[in-house]
Protein backbone atom coordinates (compact mmCIF):
# COMPACT_ATOMS: atom_id res chain seq x y z
CA UNK A 1 0.00 0.00 0.00
CA UNK A 2 1.25 3.10 -1.07
CA UNK A 3 1.75 6.25 1.96
CA UNK A 4 -0.60 8.44 -0.10
CA UNK A 5 -3.51 5.44 0.65
CA UNK A 6 -2.11 5.10 4.15
CA UNK A 7 -2.41 8.90 5.37
CA UNK A 8 -6.04 8.80 3.21
CA UNK A 9 -7.13 6.06 6.05
CA UNK A 10 -5.87 7.90 8.79
CA UNK A 11 -8.73 8.92 11.24
CA UNK A 12 -9.76 12.75 10.99
CA UNK A 13 -8.69 13.78 14.42
CA UNK A 14 -5.31 12.16 16.01
CA UNK A 15 -5.48 12.11 19.71
CA UNK A 16 -3.97 14.74 20.64
CA UNK A 17 -1.08 13.83 23.57
CA UNK A 18 0.62 16.56 25.08
CA UNK A 19 2.65 17.54 28.16
CA UNK A 20 2.50 21.09 27.32
CA UNK A 21 0.03 23.34 29.43
CA UNK A 22 -3.25 23.90 27.27
CA UNK A 23 -4.20 27.35 26.78
CA UNK A 24 -7.71 28.23 28.75
CA UNK A 25 -9.93 30.63 27.49
CA UNK A 26 -11.71 33.50 29.53
CA UNK A 27 -15.66 33.93 29.95
CA UNK A 28 -14.48 36.99 27.98
CA UNK A 29 -12.76 35.41 25.04
CA UNK A 30 -15.84 32.61 24.40
CA UNK A 31 -18.74 35.15 24.12
CA UNK A 32 -15.90 37.03 21.92
CA UNK A 33 -15.81 33.72 19.46
CA UNK A 34 -19.75 33.96 19.86
CA UNK A 35 -20.03 37.08 18.91
CA UNK A 36 -17.56 37.11 16.03
CA UNK A 37 -19.14 34.11 14.35
CA UNK A 38 -16.33 31.66 15.47
CA UNK A 39 -18.65 29.64 17.36
CA UNK A 40 -21.94 29.17 15.68
CA UNK A 41 -25.25 29.28 17.30
CA UNK A 42 -26.16 25.59 18.19
CA UNK A 43 -22.30 24.38 18.35
CA UNK A 44 -22.52 21.68 20.18
CA UNK A 45 -19.62 22.90 22.95
CA UNK A 46 -19.77 25.02 26.25
CA UNK A 47 -16.74 26.53 28.16
CA UNK A 48 -15.55 24.04 31.00
CA UNK A 49 -12.60 25.41 32.89
CA UNK A 50 -11.61 27.35 30.28
CA UNK A 51 -11.66 24.50 28.02
CA UNK A 52 -14.27 24.22 24.57
CA UNK A 53 -16.19 20.92 25.84
CA UNK A 54 -18.09 19.10 23.37
CA UNK A 55 -21.65 18.56 25.18
CA UNK A 56 -22.92 14.91 25.06
CA UNK A 57 -25.58 13.57 23.04
CA UNK A 58 -28.83 12.76 24.75
CA UNK A 59 -30.74 9.23 24.53
CA UNK A 60 -34.82 9.30 24.91
CA UNK A 61 -34.47 8.61 28.74
CA UNK A 62 -33.09 11.69 29.03
CA UNK A 63 -35.53 13.33 26.93
CA UNK A 64 -38.57 12.02 28.76
CA UNK A 65 -37.19 12.96 31.82
CA UNK A 66 -36.18 16.54 30.67
CA UNK A 67 -40.25 16.70 29.40
CA UNK A 68 -41.40 15.83 32.49
CA UNK A 69 -39.84 18.25 34.76
CA UNK A 70 -39.82 20.61 32.44
CA UNK A 71 -43.75 20.78 32.27
CA UNK A 72 -43.74 20.38 36.21
CA UNK A 73 -41.65 23.38 37.41
CA UNK A 74 -43.26 25.60 34.91
CA UNK A 75 -46.39 25.74 36.18
CA UNK A 76 -45.05 25.40 40.13
CA UNK A 77 -42.52 28.66 39.81
CA UNK A 78 -43.88 31.40 41.29
CA UNK A 79 -43.78 34.78 39.05
CA UNK A 80 -40.44 35.79 40.65
CA UNK A 81 -38.30 32.91 39.71
CA UNK A 82 -37.39 32.16 36.45
CA UNK A 83 -36.84 28.32 34.92
CA UNK A 84 -34.37 27.84 32.04
CA UNK A 85 -33.65 25.04 30.16
CA UNK A 86 -30.44 23.87 28.69
CA UNK A 87 -29.80 27.86 28.72
CA UNK A 88 -25.72 28.59 29.66
CA UNK A 89 -24.96 29.96 33.53
CA UNK A 90 -21.72 32.36 34.05
CA UNK A 91 -19.83 31.26 35.90
CA UNK A 92 -15.82 32.56 37.09
CA UNK A 93 -13.80 30.21 34.72
CA UNK A 94 -16.49 28.13 32.81
CA UNK A 95 -19.95 28.81 30.87
CA UNK A 96 -21.74 25.51 31.19
CA UNK A 97 -25.91 24.91 29.89
CA UNK A 98 -26.94 22.65 33.12
CA UNK A 99 -30.41 21.13 31.98
CA UNK A 100 -32.33 23.30 34.44
CA UNK A 101 -31.81 26.33 35.89
CA UNK A 102 -34.16 28.06 38.38
CA UNK A 103 -33.01 31.94 39.40
CA UNK A 104 -34.29 35.20 40.47
CA UNK A 105 -36.35 36.81 37.56
CA UNK A 106 -37.54 38.87 35.91
CA UNK A 107 -36.86 37.11 33.03
CA UNK A 108 -35.62 41.01 31.77
CA UNK A 109 -32.94 40.72 33.39
CA UNK A 110 -31.19 38.26 31.51
CA UNK A 111 -31.78 39.46 28.17
CA UNK A 112 -28.06 40.76 27.96
CA UNK A 113 -26.72 38.08 29.91
CA UNK A 114 -26.89 34.77 31.37
CA UNK A 115 -27.53 34.02 34.90
CA UNK A 116 -24.60 34.03 37.19
CA UNK A 117 -23.90 32.53 40.77
CA UNK A 118 -25.65 35.14 43.31
CA UNK A 119 -28.68 35.14 40.79
CA UNK A 120 -29.14 31.43 41.08
CA UNK A 121 -30.91 29.07 43.55
CA UNK A 122 -31.03 25.95 41.78
CA UNK A 123 -29.37 23.65 38.74
CA UNK A 124 -30.48 20.49 37.93
CA UNK A 125 -28.81 17.86 35.79
CA UNK A 126 -30.50 14.99 33.96
CA UNK A 127 -28.16 12.21 34.23
CA UNK A 128 -27.62 9.13 32.65
CA UNK A 129 -24.56 8.77 30.27
CA UNK A 130 -23.25 11.31 32.08
CA UNK A 131 -23.73 10.50 35.95
CA UNK A 132 -20.15 10.10 36.76
CA UNK A 133 -19.61 13.22 34.65
CA UNK A 134 -22.50 15.16 36.23
CA UNK A 135 -21.38 14.08 40.13
CA UNK A 136 -17.90 14.67 39.36
CA UNK A 137 -17.03 17.83 37.82
CA UNK A 138 -20.53 19.47 37.19
CA UNK A 139 -20.61 19.04 41.09
CA UNK A 140 -17.61 20.72 41.53
CA UNK A 141 -17.96 23.64 38.98
CA UNK A 142 -21.70 24.78 40.96
CA UNK A 143 -19.83 24.10 44.18
CA UNK A 144 -16.92 25.90 43.73
CA UNK A 145 -19.20 29.02 42.19
CA UNK A 146 -21.74 28.13 45.79
CA UNK A 147 -24.22 27.61 44.05
CA UNK A 148 -26.74 26.88 46.88
CA UNK A 149 -28.42 23.67 45.65
CA UNK A 150 -28.07 21.25 42.54
CA UNK A 151 -29.93 17.71 41.66
CA UNK A 152 -29.13 14.77 39.58
CA UNK A 153 -32.41 13.11 38.09
CA UNK A 154 -30.56 10.04 38.34
CA UNK A 155 -32.05 8.14 35.50
CA UNK A 156 -29.80 4.87 36.06
CA UNK A 157 -30.67 4.47 39.29
CA UNK A 158 -34.54 5.99 39.78
CA UNK A 159 -33.41 8.42 41.90
CA UNK A 160 -32.72 12.33 43.02
CA UNK A 161 -29.62 13.18 44.44
CA UNK A 162 -29.98 16.37 46.09
CA UNK A 163 -26.47 18.75 47.24
CA UNK A 164 -26.48 21.15 49.40
CA UNK A 165 -23.87 23.24 51.43
CA UNK A 166 -21.04 24.45 48.86
CA UNK A 167 -17.84 24.95 49.94
CA UNK A 168 -14.99 27.01 47.50
CA UNK A 169 -11.32 27.08 47.73
CA UNK A 170 -9.04 25.06 46.83
CA UNK A 171 -11.32 21.80 47.21
CA UNK A 172 -14.84 22.80 46.04
CA UNK A 173 -17.70 20.32 47.16
CA UNK A 174 -20.67 19.74 48.47
CA UNK A 175 -21.03 18.92 52.00
CA UNK A 176 -24.18 17.30 52.07
CA UNK A 177 -26.37 14.75 50.01
CA UNK A 178 -29.39 12.99 50.24
CA UNK A 179 -30.75 10.65 47.91
CA UNK A 180 -34.71 10.23 47.54
CA UNK A 181 -36.13 7.45 45.51
CA UNK A 182 -39.07 7.25 43.63
CA UNK A 183 -41.97 6.84 46.18
CA UNK A 184 -40.51 9.89 48.15
CA UNK A 185 -41.34 13.40 47.65
CA UNK A 186 -38.59 16.08 47.31
CA UNK A 187 -39.09 19.83 48.64
CA UNK A 188 -38.79 22.55 45.87
CA UNK A 189 -36.91 25.44 48.23
CA UNK A 190 -35.72 28.40 47.06
CA UNK A 191 -33.28 30.53 48.85
CA UNK A 192 -34.84 29.16 52.04
CA UNK A 193 -38.43 29.03 50.92
CA UNK A 194 -40.30 25.76 50.18
CA UNK A 195 -42.32 26.15 47.05
CA UNK A 196 -43.68 22.71 46.25
CA UNK A 197 -42.89 18.90 46.85
CA UNK A 198 -42.44 17.22 43.86
CA UNK A 199 -43.10 13.26 43.50
CA UNK A 200 -39.98 12.27 42.54
CA UNK A 201 -41.37 8.98 40.29
CA UNK A 202 -43.19 12.02 38.14
CA UNK A 203 -39.54 13.54 37.64
CA UNK A 204 -38.18 10.14 35.71
CA UNK A 205 -38.82 8.65 32.68
CA UNK A 206 -41.82 6.64 32.33
CA UNK A 207 -41.36 2.57 32.39
CA UNK A 208 -41.81 1.23 28.79
CA UNK A 209 -45.14 0.03 29.91
CA UNK A 210 -46.65 3.90 30.23
CA UNK A 211 -47.76 4.45 33.32
CA UNK A 212 -50.81 6.75 33.67
CA UNK A 213 -49.91 9.97 35.43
Amino acid sequence: MSAALQLDSAPAYLPLITERPLYRLTVEQYHGMIAAGVLKDGEKVELIEGLLVQKMSRNPPHEASLSRINRRLARLLPEEWVLRVQSAVTLRRSEPEPDFSISRGPEGRYSRRHPGPRDIALLIEVAETSLHEDRTMQATLYADARVPEYWIVNVVHNQIEVYTDPRGGRTPAYRQRRDYGPDEEIPLVLKGQEIAQLRVRDLLPLPPSGDSE
